[in-house]
């Protein structure tokens, strides 16, 4: 098995992987830019660890030597993303995060063919985001290859926030929504879509959202037209009709600062007994240009909890060399099954 290091190891969902790790048969290198949070880490796990901050490009190299996988969990991934898929590049190791954001996906797809030349895999969204929506998206093609369009829908039951996804929304507030229409990601106003869903177990009010899988699920399918929707209230939708006058508003520097300081006095993430009551539903949809359409539901982990597992395990996949070189989707490489082959269906 090829080394692997895991960067950011300080944060709320890698700390998750470190009690998982030897259920994957990994033995990490431990890493971040902040020795006094990552030393007392690897003491305490027994794992060898590395310094280094990722905008010092020589010292980023140095922190990757002999390293096969890197699983890189510092977010927001949108101003981490590019330097580590870089020093990966150049050091010839594997590339895995658990970013959600579309503009790393999409990052990580321009890179394909610098990427296959080194012969290493890129392989974002390891985790909640995108893994399991993006196995529903590989079944929901394979029973109708001729889909045209394809949306999907997730909903926390009894789930929370991470510091680092609260920070990441924070980061994109006020920028609107994304679909991909006749295969190209375009904007589109936050929330222009909103209905009642049925996901089996029970209906929730879900909006149209910039998720991930605008990026990936195109990338997997092939499917031309994709929007994502997540569970909200109908008194959100309305609200959002009125986003034009208030949007420039939180896309200001000292108001994202001012809710930037809120999010970090909150507990780091969800608790482990909070985590074990959760779990997540999913909706999926697709329709052909004859109007036929197919929905399939399913039940999966809490999201933080189904990230650490899946990234483990496809990081494992990759360091005993059943990668490709190139980007991919989770999905995309290792097919629709990985949710329960890692035991994440609920």
């Amino acid at each position: 098995m090829r080394k692997i290091l895991l960067y950011g190891a300080n944060g709320y969902t890698a700390q998750l992987m470190l009690p998982l790790c030897a259920k994957f048969g990994i033995t990490p290198i431990l890493a971040g830019r902040n020795a006094a949070k990552i030393e007392p880490l690897a003491r305490q796990y027994g794992f060898e660890y590395r310094v280094f901050d990722l905008n010092d490009t020589a010292a980023t190299a140095t922190g990757l030597d002999g390293v096969g996988v890197v699983l890189h969990c510092a977010g927001p991934f949108a101003y981490t993303a590019r330097q580590m898929m870089e020093a990966c590049l150049q050091q010839g190791a594997h590339y895995l995060d658990i970013t959600g954001e579309i503009g790393v996906f999409e990052l990580a797809h321009s890179l394909d063919a610098r990427a296959r030349e080194r012969g290493i895999t890129l392989l974002p969204g390891s985790g909640f985001d995108v893994v399991p929506t993006d196995c529903l998206a590989l079944e929901l093609k394979e029973k109708m290859p001729d889909a045209t369009h394809l949306t999907m829908a997730f909903a926390p039951v009894k789930g929370g926030l991470s510091h680092g996804t609260a920070l990441t929304m924070n980061d994109k507030a006020g920028e609107g929504g994304m679909m991909r229409k006749d295969g190209k990601i375009i904007s589109v106003p936050l929330g222009r879509r909103g209905e009642l869903l049925d996901f089996g177990v029970a209906q929730q009010f879900c909006i149209s959202i910039p998720w991930g899988d605008v990026s990936t699920a195109y990338y997997t399918t092939g499917i031309p037209n994709i929007e994502m929707m997540t569970a909200a209230s109908p008194k959100t939708f309305a609200k959002l009709k009125w986003q034009w006058a208030f949007f420039w508003f939180l896309r200001l520097g000292f108001v994202r600062r001012y809710l930037k300081k809120q999010i970090l006095k909150r507990p780091a993430g969800p608790s482990d007994d909070r985590r074990a009551k959760s779990y997540t539903m999913l909706w999926g949809q697709v329709k052909n240009a004859k109007g036929e359409e197919l929905v399939l539901t399913k039940l999966v982990k809490e999201g933080y909890t189904l990230t650490a597992h899946s990234a483990l395990w496809l990081a494992a996949q990759l360091a005993n060399g059943n990668g490709k070189p190139g980007f991919y989707t989770p999905a995309g490489l290792f097919g629709k099954e990985i949710i329960k082959t890692i035991g994440m269906d609920h």
